[in-house]
């Protein structure tokens, strides 16, 4: 799985994931655990990503 380049191409990959995780029938647990450990690395690129633009929002409004 490459690495997510963009916020909202995590968004898309982590609702991919979701997706195939709730109309999957599949019981292959490397495979859940895969697309667990992706979702969390994703989860966190977001959470950087968010915490990255509220520091960038706030010196914006502080310098108006």
């Amino acid at each position: 799985m490459a690495k997510a380049k963009s916020y909202t191409e995590a968004i898309e990959e982590l609702e991919e994931i979701l997706r195939s995780l709730e109309e999957s029938e599949e019981v292959n647990m490397d495979s859940i655990s895969e697309k667990v450990k992706r979702a969390s690395e994703l989860i966190k690129f977001c959470n950087k990503k968010l915490h990255e633009l509220d520091g960038e929002l706030e010196k914006i409004i502080s310098e108006s």
